[in-house]
């Protein structure tokens, strides 16, 4: 690569949230990029950047509203209020369609609302495909807004999750949502007088 050449970062945003610090990048379509929760914004900035590369189209710098609203509203979800983010408008130039099938069908699931790899698989019409569901989430883009935390490995397990902090930033999520992950919990027998 030529040293000399200078690229554009992509339209790009941190911010800071209860859950750490977080970052997005967007084009004149929609969302291209969301980072999950790191340490610090420099480490948050290096995985956007990392993550978006050179693809992601500039556009203007300065935030259009949609995306300081994306912003307060990802800051309330994480100090945890439900918050829809089905109608944030994503741009998945380059995804394949059985990944936007499975995004689409993962779109679909409300907060606090769970399925499993296969159970996401039949509702994007891909029925049987749950490995293939599971390859296509762990490459998403935009996690949260296309809710990949919300999918979990059968019998209830929590399953991969391949943003920063893996399974427990996965299981954190849920449990903002009230969703309780593992074993169902053990009763206590009852005498019955």
């Amino acid at each position: 690569m030529d040293a000399s050449i200078s690229y554009p970062l992509p339209a790009h945003a941190v911010f800071e949230t209860a859950l750490g610090f977080m970052a997005l990048a967007w084009s004149d379509n929609g969302l291209t990029r969301l980072c999950l929760p790191e340490k610090t914004h420099a480490a948050a900035e290096r995985r956007l950047l990392r993550l978006a590369g050179h693809g992601v189209v500039a556009g203007d710098r300065t935030p259009p509203l949609w995306i300081t609203n994306l912003i307060a509203d990802i800051r309330r979800y994480a100090d945890g209020a439900d918050v829809d983010f089905s109608e944030v408008p994503v741009d998945l130039a380059g995804v394949d369609d059985f990944r936007r099938d499975i995004y689409a069908a993962a779109r679909n699931l409300h907060y606090g609302e769970t399925t499993t790899y296969g159970g996401l698989a039949e509702k994007a019409g891909r029925k049987g495909l749950f490995r293939e569901t599971g390859s296509a989430l762990g490459a998403n883009p935009i996690p949260l807004v296309i809710p990949c935390h919300r999918i979990l490995a059968a019998g209830g397990k929590i399953g991969g999750f391949s943003a920063t902090g893996g399974s427990s930033m996965k299981e954190k999520m849920l449990v903002l949502e009230g969703v309780r992950v593992g074993p169902p919990q053990t009763t206590q027998a009852s005498f019955g007088f």
